[in-house]
C-alpha cells in the first residue's frame, strides 16, 4: 500500500494502474472516490475528523463486490452514504429515481467526494440503509394506494406490501425483485435483516446480479457475507481504510474462536476476576 504527499494511504500506486486497467474492463459503474480539501473541510469537525477520511486520499472499487468493515464509529456508513449521495442518491435511501425528501444527511461528506466512473447512463440502483427502510416500505404503500390505472409500485417488490413481510422477507423481496442487471447497489449492514440462512441466499443473489453486471459495495459486520469470493475489503481502522483479506479480519477471528468453544470463551469474557 502506498502514501500520498500528506501521508494518507492509497489502495493502489501509479505502478498498480495496469491491475486496476485490467479489472476495469468489467463494465462497472464506479472506480474510484477521491476525498477533495475544498472550502468548507474542517480537520476538527465531524465528520472529517474521522480516521477513514482524515487518513484517505482516495478508495478504489472492485467491479463486482466491495465491502467495508469495522468497529461501530469507524466510519464506514459514513462514506457509503457519501458515495451514495455522490452518485445520486437521497439520503434515506432507495432507488436512483426516487424523489427527494426530508431525510437528513449524517453529514456533509459528499460535497467533498469526487468520483471516477462510467460515462454511461446508469438507470438501475438502489442505497439500502436499516434504519430508513421502514420509512421506505411506508412510502411505496402509499404510492400503491395512489397509483390508481397505473402499474401497482409494489410489483417490483414482488407484489406484497414490504409491511406485511417479515424484516428479512422484506429485504429479500427487494433484492429478488426490486435489484436488476447493470445496476450500482449499496447496502448499509444488510444482516440485520438476515439470519444465517437467508444471508447465504444473499450471497446466491448476490453472485447472480454480479454476473449481470452489478456493481455492490456493502458496508457490513458479518462474518458470512464477507466470504464472498474475490471481493475487496476495506477494514476501517485508525490509520484510515487498508485492503486486506478475508482471514486477517478481526471480526471472523473473534467468531471463529467463539464457535470453536462457546464456553470457554464466554467463562473467560464473563467469569470472576
Amino acid at each position: 500500500m502506498a502514501n500520498d504527499r500528506r501521508g494518507r494511504q492509497r489502495p493502489y500506486d501509479e505502478d498498480e494502474d495496469a491491475e486496476l486497467d485490467r479489472l476495469w474492463r468489467h463494465p462497472q459503474i464506479l472506480f474510484r472516490a477521491r476525498l477533495d480539501h475544498a472550502d468548507g473541510w474542517d480537520d476538527e469537525a465531524y465528520p472529517f475528523n474521522l480516521d477513514s477520511v482524515r487518513n484517505t486520499a482516495s478508495l478504489a472499487f472492485h467491479p463486482k463486490v466491495t465491502f467495508f468493515v469495522g468497529e461501530n464509529g469507524s466510519g464506514k456508513s459514513t462514506l457509503l452514504e457519501a458515495v451514495a449521495l455522490a452518485l445520486g442518491f437521497r439520503a434515506e435511501g432507495g432507488s436512483l429515481q426516487a424523489k427527494s425528501a426530508s431525510y437528513p444527511a449524517h453529514s456533509e461528506l459528499h460535497r467533498f467526494l469526487r468520483l471516477e466512473r462510467t460515462r454511461r447512463i446508469v438507470k438501475e440502483g438502489f442505497f439500502l440503509r436499516a434504519e430508513s427502510f421502514f420509512n421506505f416500505a411506508s412510502i411505496m404503500d402509499r404510492a400503491a394506494a395512489e397509483a390508481g390505472p397505473r402499474p401497482n409500485p409494489l410489483n417490483a417488490y414482488g407484489g406484497v406490501s414490504l409491511h406485511e413481510q417479515s424484516h428479512g422477507e422484506s429485504f429479500m423481496a427487494l433484492m429478488e425483485h426490486r435489484f436488476r442487471a447493470k445496476g450500482i447497489y449499496l447496502l448499509d449492514e444488510p444482516e440485520a435483516a438476515l439470519s444465517p440462512t437467508r444471508q447465504l441466499r444473499f450471497l446466491r443473489r448476490l453472485h447472480e446480479l454480479a454476473a449481470k453486471d452489478c456493481q455492490f459495495i456493502i458496508a457490513t459486520h458479518a462474518p458470512i457475507l464477507l466470504a464472498y469470493p474475490n471481493a475487496w475489503i476495506y477494514e476501517f481502522g485508525e490509520n484510515g481504510p487498508r485492503q486486506v483479506g478475508y482471514e486477517e479480519l478481526d471480526h471472523v477471528q473473534v467468531t471463529r474462536r467463539f464457535l470453536a468453544d462457546p464456553a470457554k470463551f464466554l467463562d473467560t469474557i464473563l467469569g470472576d476476576d
